[in-house]
């Protein structure tokens, strides 16, 4: 996949863990975590989606390769690349749930093609700092229905993640199907996901909670010049209109939801 345009700016431009191992604990002062992969034991290409891959700059051919099954399972890292876990607090069932982060979703990196940014995304490869007492797998059938509902939503006019690939890892991955005690091992399965960003409202709450100013002062303003630069003006307006068009596109997202009849467990 040399014809890649790889672009770090996520992590080129904002706050680092100063801490490099891949141990579960509370992370403070950044907005994201290096983590690699777990090497996976038998990867094998189940699915791969031509128009996603057409979209971020990979050929017929390259989804083919040796070197995409590899990357895209996470036994190899591309080069000029660090993979990284973001670090974001939020609620659960209604409740302040403090940190919690990338837990089985790691970015590979970012890239550029046709004037437009992605990024790459595998979920299930494994732990990471943000895991807290899960193992960061994900199993085949989950797997099978992000990858194909993620598809259906965007065909059906939904804003939404993409789906590049979808892989088996060779491993087995135990789960509680029925959460009833009787736990099986299962299929271990990749999902790569594609999207002009995996920034979440987390982010900036965690900031805000841990009053790290000056770092949400910093995200804000990074956000507002990659994703909203028609955002213009002193930085209390420029912040002001960046809440409401967040908002605004957020209440637009849920519609879309509420007319295909899609129901979000947390939102």
């Amino acid at each position: 996949m040399k014809n890649l345009k790889i672009n770090n700016r996520f992590t080129a431009e904002l706050p680092a863990d100063s801490n490099e191992t891949n141990e579960v604990r509370q992370v403070s002062n950044a907005l994201f975590s290096y983590v690699n992969p777990t090497k996976p034991s038998n990867p094998k290409l189940i699915h791969a989606s031509q128009e996603v891959a057409e979209l971020v700059g990979i050929s017929l051919d390259e989804i083919k390769s040796e070197s995409f099954l590899n990357v895209f399972s996470g036994k190899e890292i591309l080069p000029e690349t660090r993979p990284f876990a973001m670090c974001y607090a939020g609620h659960q069932f209604g409740n302040w749930a403090g940190q919690l982060g990338d837990g089985r979703a790691i970015n590979l990196t970012e890239v550029t093609h046709n004037d437009e940014s992605f990024m790459l995304q595998l979920k299930g490869a494994g732990r990471t700092p943000y895991s807290r007492t899960a193992d960061g797998l994900a199993v085949l059938r989950s797997s099978v229905r992000e990858y194909l509902c993620a598809e259906a939503m965007h065909h059906l006019g939904v804003p939404t993640t993409r789906s590049l690939s979808l892989m088996l890892s060779g491993d087995q991955v135990l789960r509680d199907m029925l959460y009833n005690g009787n736990a099986a091992y299962e299929k271990g399965a990749i999902v790569c996901r594609v999207a002009p960003s995996f920034i979440r409202f987390g982010s900036f709450e965690m900031l805000t909670a841990r009053n790290e100013l000056q770092n949400l002062k910093q995200f804000v303003e990074y956000n507002i010049k990659y994703y909203f630069p028609e955002i213009k003006g002193e930085s209390k307006e420029q912040y002001l209109q960046f809440f409401k068009t967040v908002s605004d596109k957020t209440r637009e997202m849920i519609l879309h939801w509420q007319r295909v009849g899609f129901v979000h467990g947390v939102m």
